[in-house]
This record gives C-alpha cells, sequence and structure tokens, in this order.
C-alpha cells in the first residue's frame, strides 16, 4: 500500500523544472494575463522596429570596416577572408566546434559574474577568442621576429571572429517564443555591430593605416544617409 502510494503521487503530480513552470492562479475575470500578453506583444514589435532599424546600422558599419581594411594591404586583407571563410566551411562540412565556442563563453561568464550588467551581454559582445589571438600575437612579438607571424594572427583573428558570429546568431536564433524573430533581429544585429566595433578597435591598435574614427565616422554618416533616404522614400509616398 505505501509503495502504491508513492506511484500514485508521481503519476499524478509530476515534476515541474522550476516554480514558474506551474499555471498563475488569476481570479475569474482578472485582466492581468491579457495586459501582460498584450505588454509583450508589444514589446516584441518594438524590439521588431528597432531591430529593422539597426540592420541600417549592421550595413553602414559593414562596409566602413571593409573599406578601412583595404588600408593594411591586399595580402591581409585576403589572410582575413581566408580566415573566415574556412572557419565557414569547416563548420558546414567538416565539424561544429561547440565545444569551443561554450569554453569561451563560460570563460566570458567566469570573468564578469560580479559584474552584473556585463554578465549576460559579454559572451554574445565579446569576440574572447579573437581578443586572445589579439593579446598572444602582442605577447609574442617580443620574443619572435617573424614577419611572416602577422599573416598567421590575421587570418586566426578572422576565423575567430567568423565563429563568434556564426554560433552568436545560432543562440540567439534559437531562442524560444520569437513568433516574429524580433528578438533574433535586434539582439544579432547589436551584437554584429558591437563585434565590428571591437575587431575595428583591435586592428586600428595594430595597424597604423587603419583608422578607427574613420572607420566609426564612416559608418555614422552611411547609416544617417541610409535614414535620410528612407524617410525621404517615405514622404513620397504620402
Amino acid at each position: 500500500m505505501y509503495y502504491g502510494h508513492i506511484w500514485m503521487e508521481k503519476n499524478e503530480f509530476p515534476k515541474f523544472r522550476d516554480f514558474k513552470d506551474f499555471p498563475p492562479q488569476e481570479e475569474e475575470g482578472s485582466l492581468k494575463p491579457k495586459l501582460q500578453w498584450l505588454q509583450g506583444k508589444t514589446f516584441n514589435i518594438i524590439k521588431l522596429v528597432m531591430g529593422i532599424c539597426l540592420l541600417m546600422f549592421v550595413y553602414s558599419f559593414a562596409a566602413s570596416f571593409l573599406g578601412e581594411l583595404k588600408t593594411i594591404g591586399k595580402p591581409l586583407e585576403t589572410e582575413f577572408w581566408a580566415g573566415m571563410i574556412s572557419f565557414v566551411l569547416f563548420y558546414f562540412f567538416v565539424w561544429e566546434p561547440a565545444l569551443i565556442y561554450r569554453k569561451g563563453f563560460q570563460l566570458l561568464e567566469w570573468l564578469f559574474k560580479f559584474f552584473a550588467p556585463m554578465f549576460k551581454i559579454a559572451p554574445y559582445v565579446l569576440p574572447v577568442y579573437s581578443i586572445l589571438a589579439f593579446f598572444i600575437y602582442v605577447l609574442l612579438t617580443f620574443f619572435v621576429k617573424n614577419e611572416d607571424m602577422v599573416n598567421y594572427f590575421v587570418f586566426i583573428f578572422g576565423l575567430t571572429l567568423a565563429m563568434h558570429l556564426v554560433f552568436s546568431g545560432k543562440t540567439l536564433r534559437g531562442k524560444k517564443g520569437d513568433f516574429l524573430k524580433s528578438n533574433y533581429i535586434f539582439g544579432f544585429s547589436f551584437v554584429f555591430i558591437l563585434n565590428t566595433l571591437v575587431a575595428a578597435f583591435f586592428m586600428s591598435l595594430l595597424f597604423e593605416k587603419f583608422s578607427f574614427v574613420n572607420f566609426f565616422n564612416g559608418g555614422i554618416k552611411s547609416a544617417v544617409d541610409l535614414f535620410t533616404m528612407a524617410f525621404r522614400q517615405i514622404f513620397a509616398l504620402n
């Protein structure tokens, strides 16, 4: 009888992952669930609109970064693209290095665990392996005198940057309850822009001709031009 009672309890009361999984007990006729649903949908629409606006900055900063990348010379520019393309090909046709990305993700979580504002966004915003590659390269330059070493660094920098963008996008795309894809559009646009800023900053520290100021000003100007053109088209339609 005792064991039968335990068996019935296990079957009648399945375990929940957390208390938040229990459905809220609302009074009959309460408007709270409807207001919460409306608030959530409204917030998703706002994020979708903001994400679409950020897409203009995605284009403008990407174009500005590629323009500045040409200043480091054709051979190094080729190495950068070779690194990015190598990762994409490796990712699609050989192996998804999710474990490597996860270790970097966990490292940033550990570094920022005492700084709440950055704890959740740092693993997405900061391309940890690209940053590590930069500092390792700078350290090696004090001990190793090899002209080809900069080529290896630019290749690895492009490869690790591509890895970070691909896995960040995949993680954001996998979020549940994103019917309008507003979280993904807004989140990945934000991550892409900040990663481009970080990449441009480190490239400007390494290469004298790569100007972070020119990159940033060019990205802002291009985005403003896109917004102006869009508003003029909308005004003309009216």
